[in-house]
C-alpha cells in the first residue's frame, strides 16, 4: 500500500506516467462528497457511487421536499447495507440564497442590451420582462451599476443558461436591469447572486430550522453544511440550535464560504466551525477570477494548520453532460489535492449530471495520482513548525506516530480512539499511508436508557483525508490493558488484511492508550 510519494521538485520519469495504476481498496486518500438527486438516487446508482469512492452523501434542500429526500436516504441505507461501505450524511441548508422561481418552467429568452425587471412580487409570472425574486429588500441593497448574476440552480458555468445584469434604475421595490449577454434561462429555479453585497437575511432561515428539526434530527445527520456563512456568530447560532435537538448535539457544522463577507471573516469562522466548504461557484462570481486560486490556497493552508477538514467544490463542471473532464478540470482536481484539500464536493455533476458514477470514479483516480506526488516531507515540517513547541501531549503523539510510520515504511497506521480526535490529529500530518481509525464505542445513559456512542465519530471520519474508520466491539474499551488490546488489534489487522491494505511482513504503526499513557508501537507481521 505504501507509495514512494515523489516530491514535486524531483524529476518524474515520463515513462512512469504511462504505467497503469495499481488497484487499491481505497480509491483515494482524498474523500468525495456526492450530491444525491434525480440522476443519482436509485439504490443501484448509489451502490455504484459507494463502490467507486463516495464516502459522504449530500442532501441539498434548496430544491426537493423532505419526502423526496427521505426516499433517497432510504435508498442510501439499502445501498450501504448491500455494499458494506460506510457513508456519512450531510444536510445542506438554503440560507440567505436569492432565487428566481419560474413556475411555468417555460424557457425565458433574454437579449443583450434589453431591460428586465427583478420584482419581489412572487405572484408575477417569470418572463423576458419580469423575473420574480424571493427578497423584497433588493432595491434598498444594490446601487446603480451593480452587477447581478442569474443562472440555473447548481449552474456549472459552462452553460448558456446564465446571464449577467447591470442595475440601471429603481421603480419602488422593483430593480430595472440592463441585460449584458444574450441567454435562455431554462428550468424551474435560478440562483441570483449580487456581487459583494450584504443581503439582510438570516443565515439559518425559519425554513432551514424546520427542515433540520423534522428531517435532520430524526435521521441523525452527521454534517450540517451552513450555506452563506458570513460571521462566526452564524456558526454559534447554528450550534446552539442543534444542541436543543438532542440527537444532533454531535452533528458537525461545516461553514460554507460563498462570498466576500465570509472571506473577510474567515479566521474567526474557522475557529468556530468543525470544517470549511469553499463554495467556488458563488465565490467565482463574487471575486475577480484572477483571485479565486489565491483564496483557495490561503484558505486550505489555514484549514490544514488548524487540523480542520477543508472541502473544495466545482471542479469537473463539464462532466454534468460529458463522460470526460476537460484538461483544465483534471488539473484543477489535482491542484486541489496538492493544495491540501480533504475532500472534493460534487454538486450538479452527480445531482443532475448524466454520469454520476463515472464522475466520482474519475475524480477519485485523479486524486489518487496527485497524492503520489504530494510533498509530504515539506508539509510535515511546515506543520510541525506551525504547531511550535511545547506541543500538547496528543499533538506530540500524533506527529511521532506519523514520523515513525514514514521512517519504517509502514503500510498503515492503526489508531484506537473513542472521540476520533486522536485519529484526526494523526491525519492532520498527512501520512503517506492510510490511517485506520478503530472507533471504540462508549456506553452512556440519560437515566432512562443505555446507549452506545461511536457511530457518529466513525462516520465523521469519512470526510477527513487519509482516515478510514471501523467500529470496534464495545466490550473492548480504548483505554483497556492486556489481552483486550491484543484482541481489538487482531480484529483491526484482520480487517486490513481482508481489504488488501496489509500483507505478510508489512510493518504497522499502532497508536493507543494503555492506562494513563499514550503509546506508539511498531509491529512487523509474520506469515
Amino acid at each position: 500500500m505504501h507509495s514512494t510519494n515523489l516530491l514535486l521538485e524531483e524529476p518524474i520519469r515520463m515513462a512512469s506516467i504511462l504505467e497503469p495504476s495499481k488497484p487499491s481498496f481505497f480509491p483515494a486518500m482524498t474523500k468525495i462528497v456526492g450530491t444525491l438527486g434525480p440522476k443519482s438516487r436509485s439504490v443501484d446508482t448509489i451502490s455504484s457511487c459507494l463502490k467507486v469512492g463516495m464516502s459522504v452523501a449530500r442532501f441539498d434542500f434548496s430544491w426537493g421536499d423532505a419526502e423526496y429526500h427521505q426516499e433517497t436516504l432510504q435508498n442510501l441505507k439499502l445501498a450501504i447495507k448491500s455494499t458494506k461501505k460506510l457513508c456519512a450524511v450531510m444536510l445542506d441548508t438554503v440560507g440567505p440564497e436569492l432565487q428566481v422561481v419560474n413556475k411555468s418552467e417555460a424557457p425565458i429568452s433574454l437579449e443583450e442590451n434589453d431591460t428586465v425587471i427583478l420584482t419581489p412580487n412572487q405572484g408575477q409570472d417569470a418572463s423576458s420582462e419580469f423575473l420574480p425574486i424571493n427578497f423584497s429588500g433588493l432595491a434598498k441593497t444594490v446601487k446603480p451599476g451593480a452587477t447581478i448574476f442569474v443562472g440555473q440552480y447548481l449552474f456549472t458555468g459552462s452553460e448558456t443558461t446564465s446571464v449577467w445584469l447591470e442595475v440601471s434604475e429603481f421603480k419602488g421595490d422593483d430593480v430595472v436591469c440592463v441585460i449584458k449577454n444574450s441567454a435562455t434561462l431554462t428550468g424551474s429555479l435560478f440562483t441570483l447572486h449580487c456581487s459583494q453585497i450584504h443581503i439582510d437575511l438570516p443565515t439559518l432561515s425559519d425554513l432551514d430550522k424546520e427542515v433540520i428539526k423534522k428531517w435532520g434530527a430524526p435521521n441523525k445527520i452527521d454534517f450540517l453544511s451552513l450555506s452563506y456563512t458570513r460571521h462566526a456568530e452564524d456558526v454559534r447560532q447554528a450550534r446552539e440550535f442543534l444542541s436543543k435537538l438532542g440527537d444532533l448535539s454531535q452533528t458537525q457544522i461545516f461553514a460554507k464560504i460563498e462570498n466576500v463577507e465570509g472571506l473577510n471573516h474567515f479566521d474567526e469562522i474557522l475557529q468556530e466551525a468543525d470544517g470549511i466548504i469553499l463554495s467556488r461557484g458563488n465565490l467565482g462570481v463574487d471575486l475577480p477570477p484572477e483571485m479565486v486560486f489565491l483564496f483557495q490556497k490561503s484558505a486550505l493552508h489555514k484549514c490544514n494548520m488548524a487540523g480542520k477538514p477543508a472541502v473544495v467544490t466545482r471542479v469537473v463542471d463539464s462532466m454534468t453532460d460529458n463522460l470526460r473532464p476537460t484538461r483544465a478540470e483534471a488539473t484543477d482536481v489535482a491542484n486541489a489535492v496538492l493544495d491540501g484539500s480533504d475532500a472534493i464536493l460534487l454538486g450538479a455533476e452527480t445531482l443532475r449530471g448524466l454520469y454520476p458514477v463515472e464522475t466520482i470514479s474519475i475524480v477519485g483516480k485523479i486524486c489518487s495520482e496527485a497524492e503520489k506526488v504530494f510533498n509530504q516531507d515539506l508539509y510535515f515540517k511546515r506543520t510541525v513548525k506551525y504547531v511550535g513547541e511545547p506541543m500538547t501531549h496528543l499533538e506530540s503523539i500524533a506527529s511521532s506516530a506519523v514520523r515513525a510510520a514514514i521512517k519504517v515504511k509502514a503500510s498503515v497506521i492503526i489508531c484506537f480512539t473513542s472521540s476520533g480526535r486522536a485519529a484526526r490529529l494523526i491525519a492532520k500530518y498527512r501520512p503517506t499511508m492510510p490511517v485506520l481509525s478503530v472507533v471504540i464505542p462508549r456506553l452512556k445513559t440519560n437515566q432512562l436508557r443505555w446507549s452506545f456512542t461511536g457511530a457518529f465519530e466513525a462516520r465523521q471520519s469519512l470526510i477527513v483525508r487519509g482516515l478510514f474508520p471501523m467500529l470496534a466491539d464495545p466490550r473492548h474499551p480504548a483505554e483497556s490493558t492486556g489481552a483486550t488490546n491484543e484482541t481489538v488489534l487482531k480484529v483491526a489487522l484482520d480487517h486490513g488484511k481482508a481489504s488488501g491494505v496489509i500483507k505478510s511482513h508489512d510493518r504497522v504503526v499502532v497508536c493507543q492508550k494503555v492506562g494513563d499513557s499514550s503509546v506508539v508501537k511498531i509491529i512487523e507481521l509474520e506469515d
